[in-house]
């Protein structure tokens, strides 16, 4: 009987313990499908984390390229504004300056015209002036600069060696000259004397100054008594420095004395002449 309970027992155990063994082999091999999963799972999760952070990358990137496009619209629209706006005041300015440059052409019309005329007028001083002294006496010399008249007389025509007195000669010579002169009161008449370069010291006269200038206001003390406005004339001296030619020769330097009467419109009437134009004009006239 014992036997048989052993027995009995021997085999449940037997049976007990195959049966473990098949559970224990089907849990290993399940848990090794788990582990595969698992790991086939991760490989998975890393790729896409991989995936989602390259992603992330791309999408920075090109949210910094939207700003980029963002701000370089903002910048092209806001030049184009100043642009437009600097267009409008290109176009202004042209037109302000064409405007000017019209204004300063009339007025360039306007003193040119004022010139012309002056220049007719002097143009016929200069005629009458030669048709009265008389062109042709070598010794009398008229000619024309920059709008001045010039009449040069020689000394010897006027006054006798080393003197400052006028001779009778002369004043045939000057009367002629103040009959033009007093018929262009708007002209007036400089005198100026001219010596050699030889010393000179006589009586009072110290130097070649002093003779030059007595000279010549002896010549518009002349002009004076020939009814020749007084505040018309201008008596000047030049000494010796103003030659014609050089003073190596008695017959250059009896070239270089000689007495210059300038005949030339009065500033003061030019400048008013001027003022006048520049004024015509700002009023639209």
């Amino acid at each position: 009987m014992k036997r048989i309970l052993l027995l009995s027992l021997s085999t449940m155990l037997l049976l007990s313990s195959c049966k473990s063994n098949k559970e224990f082999a089907a849990l290993e091999n399940k848990q090794k499908e788990t582990q595969d999963l698992l790991n086939s799972a991760t490989v998975k999760l890393n790729a896409c984390l991989s995936d989602e952070a390259a992603a992330t990358a791309r999408a920075n990137a090109l949210e910094g390229q939207i700003s980029d496009l963002r701000n370089s619209n903002n910048s092209l629209i806001q030049s184009n504004q100043d642009l437009t706006m600097l267009t409008a005041k290109g176009a202004d300015n042209v037109e302000r300056t064409l405007e000017s440059i019209k204004e300063k052409d009339l007025k360039i019309t306007r003193l040119q015209d004022a010139l012309n005329k002056k220049d007719s007028v002097t143009l016929a001083l200069v005629t009458s002036l030669k048709r009265e002294v008389g062109i042709n006496d070598p010794d009398i010399e008229i000619n024309v600069e920059k709008g001045v008249v010039f009449i040069s007389i020689a000394d010897k025509l006027l006054f006798k060696s080393g003197s400052y007195t006028v001779t009778s000669q002369a004043k045939d010579v000057l009367s002629k000259v103040a009959t033009v002169v007093n018929g262009k009161p708007d002209f007036e008449c400089m005198v100026e004397g001219h010596t050699d370069s030889k010393s000179y010291q006589k009586g009072v006269l110290l130097d070649n100054w002093d003779l030059s200038v007595k000279r010549s206001t002896a010549i518009v003390r002349v002009l004076e008594s020939l009814d020749v406005n007084p505040n018309r004339l201008i008596a000047a001296g030049r000494s010796h420095y103003v030659p014609l030619v050089d003073n190596d020769t008695s017959e250059n330097r009896s070239r270089n004395r000689r007495t210059r009467i300038v005949i030339m419109p009065k500033i003061d009437q030019f400048y008013d002449m001027i003022e006048k134009e520049m004024k015509d004009l700002s009023t639209g006239n």
